[in-house]
């Protein structure tokens, strides 16, 4: 009985050891996560992305010959990112332009040449959009033309084809009194900016200033030309050159302007090919007139759509002038003419 209690007694001294053991490694209560704003239960709450109208509606635009095909490119561009957007284009002249949109007949006017205090007094808001230049053209099959690409022209000498008329032949534009051969002069009939920069270059004012026979357009300019192998006309960059080629148009002859006039065509001076073109208006070595700036002119400051086809084509429509046959805005021109619209 006696060794039976002490059996028992050991066991509940083993078993107070354990259990002390046991409560040593009892962890403490631990506090409860204070609860925040945001709860499991409610999802924290974040702003609705604005909603983002897209655009549509039609643009409509008229003007210069000079800018047609630039624009065609910039309304097509334009309607990819935006397929709601719709363009209406018409050419006509830089005077249809500016009439259309004195009018209110166009959103947009595109004006090849300076514009007119009285234009701006009747509300026009105008920027210039890119660069580009008016060039003398002659027949290939002229029969001075292998002397005029040694020589060049001056500028006395195109006064007084265009301007005074005193130079009627072709013998005294190379010096030659036996060459007889008459000059056919050809100027723009419609209201043209590339006639008015030709007319400032060679001595005039205004376009009503040049001597010579009216022709309608752009297009009529050069196929006269190419029809007449004793006729003198002007055109612009982008018409006069094959822009997949990049070389003149077959058939047509741009006479070297003797900037220096030194009575010689200097290579510089020299333009066969769209590059050597390009780089001297680009680079500013082509005379100003008749390289010029191209302005798209609206009633009033721009707003809407309108607003938005117009910094497109000053940011990112910039990148397809070139393979048009256009000059870029330097950055300086760019910002001027992006502020404008602010």
């Amino acid at each position: 009985m006696k060794k039976q209690s002490l059996t028992i007694f050991s066991i509940l001294v083993v078993l107070s050891i354990v259990l002390v053991a046991c409560g040593s490694a009892t962890p403490e209560p631990t506090e409860a996560p204070v609860a925040t704003e945001t709860s499991a239960t409610e999802a924290p709450a974040t702003e609705a992305a604005p909603t983002v109208e897209p655009l549509s509606g039609t643009i409509s635009v008229s003007g210069a010959f000079a800018l047609y095909p630039m624009m065609t490119v910039w309304a097509d561009e334009f309607s990819k990112i935006h397929p709601g957007v719709t363009f209406d284009v018409q050419g006509g002249g830089a005077g249809k332009g500016m009439t259309d949109t004195i009018a209110g007949a166009v959103d947009i006017g595109m004006i090849s040449r300076t514009i007119r205090e009285e234009e701006t007094a009747q509300g026009i808001f105008w920027v210039s959009v890119t660069k580009d230049a008016v060039f003398p053209i002659i027949n290939s099959e002229n029969p001075v033309a292998a002397q005029i690409l040694e020589k060049g022209i001056s500028q006395e000498v195109f006064n007084k084809i265009y301007i005074t008329g005193e130079i009627t032949t072709w013998g005294e534009v190379v010096g030659d009194p036996t060459n007889t051969d008459q000059i056919n002069v050809f100027t723009r009939s419609d209201a043209s900016g590339a006639a008015e920069q030709w007319s400032k270059y060679t001595g005039g004012e205004a376009q009503d200033d040049l001597l010579g026979i009216g022709v309608n357009g752009e297009p009529a300019m050069l196929d006269t030309v190419l029809k007449d192998p004793l006729g003198i006309g002007f055109g612009n960059l982008n018409s006069i050159f094959d822009l997949s080629s990049g070389n003149l148009v077959p058939g047509i002859v741009i006479p070297p302007l003797d900037i220096n006039e030194n009575g010689v065509a200097d290579p510089e001076e020299i333009y066969t090919v769209k590059e050597d073109a390009f780089g001297a208006v680009a680079e500013g070595t082509y005379p100003s007139p008749p390289a010029r700036f191209e302005n798209l002119a609206t009633l009033g400051k721009p707003e809407g759509l309108t607003l938005a086809f117009i910094e497109w084509i000053l940011t990112d429509g910039q990148e397809f002038l070139e393979p048009a046959g256009f000059v870029k805005l330097t950055p300086a021109q760019q910002a001027e003419s992006l502020e404008k619209l602010k």
